[in-house]
């Protein structure tokens, strides 16, 4: 039997602590982590100067499992397992690496691909679906996880807060870079921009929260970000990050508000706006 769950949603969630073959991302910086990413893929060489050049400048690493599927009627389980590594840049922008691990060689051990684009990561996906056999691949409507067992799973788990581990360099330039790319209107005031640019240390955390977060390319999806500021005197102040594409033509987002509560209710407006339902 052959079963696929598939699409990105909330079920198939993993916070950054996991990787494939039983790392611990927690362990390695997002250098040590890009590095072993390119090593243990097959087609490493494919990924351009580029994106290497932008992943350099990576401050955190966080690691989701797209989409599995297994088949266990054939001499041995053969398993397709894609994951979503997401790298926050240091001017503010995210940059996503697809990760195709499987073990439809001759070998009974995993093989590891990796891909910038979207596109090509589909198409190897069909190739490995194809030697699987016994269905079709990621997004089958016959074999894709429920989307109220998936929101229950990731209700049951709730949003995880990581350790803040501030980040003494540039923390100003940091605040000034966020603010910029800043949309929307109703974001920190000046008082706050202000205020900021005496920041000693900054954090950046990319925070699960349920239903927030989506799939395909052509799916509405948003995800929050905590950026904490380190003040004298040892106060702290948080922005709250919003990127999305819930746009009428869908092209990316940044918004950033002063309070987490106001960064959740602009998301489920976006949402209504395009009749979605995040």
């Amino acid at each position: 039997m052959a079963t696929t769950r598939a699409g990105g949603g909330e079920g198939e969630h993993r916070d950054e602590a996991v990787c494939p073959g039983g790392a611990e991302a927690g362990e390695r910086t997002p250098a040590q982590q890009v590095a072993e990413l390119l090593r243990r893929a097959q087609n490493g060489f494919e990924i351009g100067e580029p994106v290497l050049e932008r992943l350099r400048t990576a401050l955190m690493h966080q690691a989701e499992l797209r989409s599995y599927r297994q088949r266990n009627d054939e001499r041995r389980p053969l398993r397709c397992n894609t994951y979503r590594h997401i790298f926050l840049l240091a001017d503010g922008s995210s940059l996503l690496l697809y990760e195709l691990e499987h073990d439809t060689g001759p070998q009974e051990r995993f093989l590891y691909e990796l891909y910038a684009r979207e596109d090509a990561l589909d198409r190897a996906e069909c190739r490995v679906h194809e030697r699987i056999g016994g269905g079709i691949g990621p997004g089958s409507e016959d074999e894709e996880l429920p989307a109220w067992l998936a929101e229950e799973l990731l209700m049951a788990m709730g949003p995880t807060r990581p350790r803040k581990e501030y980040v003494s360099e540039a923390s100003p330039d940091h605040a000034r870079r966020l603010l910029r790319r800043a949309e929307n209107a109703d974001g920190p005031g000046e008082v706050v921009r202000e205020l900021l640019q005496g920041a000693l240390g900054h954090h950046i955390a990319l925070i699960t929260k349920p239903r927030r977060r989506g799939a395909g390319r052509d799916t509405p999806w948003c995800r929050f970000y905590e950026h904490a500021f380190l003040l004298e005197g040892g106060g702290e102040v948080s922005l709250w990050e919003l990127e999305h594409n819930m746009t009428a033509d869908g092209h990316l987002v940044c918004e950033v508000y002063l309070d987490e509560a106001e960064a959740e209710v602009a998301a489920d407006r976006h949402a209504r706006a395009q009749g979605v339902e995040l």
